[in-house]
């Protein structure tokens, strides 16, 4: 099944679909069904609910949001074990395309997109399979979702937001949403807690009663984190970055040590007391994975197997995955190359 959504990106998701792709499917003497969602949730409705026998694999060309449903979708099912084991195939087509930039391990560039488009399908028609880390996060209603790229709050979460209005432009709706977003720089408080890697034995959970995989590494969001996570003891901070991939954008290699399955989340904070001025050489560096190496002292970077980060400033934005969600404390769990993904 190879799902579209046509107003990915540009809008131009189905163009690419039937100008690149199906000539490669065709040539191939691959069969598909294609389905273009139509609305919001469309895909995650459908493979929650269809028989997944019928398919080889579950493909998406968008950005990455439509992943992100899909992913949620099979985990919703009642044979989520099974169901997460349908490999999984993304072609980029939208304005956030990190999860195929991570694949290749490559900064990319507007006039190469269509070469990364082509290459992933290259990989679709030979049909290897790699495994792929999700991360449990749960959110103060007590919903849980699952996640393959990121968590933000702060900075980076708004930017996701506020370039919303400037979809249009593509990929460099993040650059235009990064400068405004730095014009107005904004400081939040919170509290930050992590579980380091490698983990302590397991503790035991209340949180296992539901579909998914159990989060045997956290405690319930009311109860205080266990003593021996670490307690971050600043409460300013400018972001909060919780990344799961190499690349938090086709131009953003947010994480270079991050691979699909490295079973880690990749943590990086900035605190408050950063001039603008080092906050952009922070992002302008990040484009090659060069902002670790700068020695910026504001800038934390630590690998961890859960966190729970609870924002006490009164407004602000987390997004999963560059989806906002509800704002408020919340927590996460890494639950490695639980999912197949068709990749190099």
């Amino acid at each position: 099944m190879v799902l579209v959504n046509p107003q990915s990106g540009r809008g131009q998701a189905l163009q690419l679909f039937s100008g690149q792709i199906e000539p490669m499917l065709t040539e191939a003497s691959i069969p598909y069904t294609l389905v273009i969602t139509e609305h919001q949730n469309h895909a995650r409705d459908l493979v929650r609910e269809t028989d997944l026998s019928q398919w080889d694999a579950l493909v998406i060309l968008s950005g990455d949001g439509l992943l992100f449903e899909v992913l949620n979708g099979l985990l919703e099912r009642e044979d989520w074990e099974e169901a997460i084991q349908t490999p999984l195939g993304i072609l980029p087509g939208g304005s956030g395309n990190a999860l195929a930039a991570s694949e290749y391990d490559i900064i990319l560039y507007e006039e190469i997109a269509n070469e990364l488009l082509l290459s992933c399908g290259f990989l679709l028609c030979k049909g290897l399979v790699t495994r792929l880390d999700l991360v449990s996060v749960h959110l103060a209603s007590s919903q849980r979702i699952f996640s393959f790229l990121s968590l933000a709050w702060g900075f980076v979460a708004d930017i996701d937001i506020e370039s919303e209005k400037y979809r249009l432009v593509g990929p460099m709706r993040f650059l235009v949403g990064t400068l405004m977003r730095l014009a107005s720089l904004r400081v939040y408080q919170g509290r930050l807690a992590y579980l380091p890697a490698p983990p302590s034995t397991p503790q035991n959970s209340s949180l296992f009663n539901r579909k998914g995989p159990p989060d045997s590494l956290l405690a319930d969001l009311e109860q205080p984190v266990p003593e021996h996570w670490t307690v971050v003891n600043e409460e300013d901070f400018v972001l909060v970055l919780a990344m799961f991939q190499s690349h938090l954008a086709e131009d953003l290699f947010a994480a270079p040590g991050a691979t699909a399955d490295d079973g880690f989340i990749h943590l990086l904070y900035v605190r408050a007391g950063i001039s603008r001025l080092a906050l952009l050489t922070l992002f302008m560096t990040m484009e090659k994975g060069g902002h670790l190496a700068i020695g910026c002292p504001h800038l934390v970077y630590e690998r961890v197997k859960a966190f729970r980060l609870e924002p006490l400033s009164p407004e602000g934005a987390i997004t999963v995955d560059g989806e906002m969600v509800e704002y408020g404390p919340v927590q996460a769990q890494v639950h490695e190359g639980i999912a197949r993904l068709i990749s190099g």
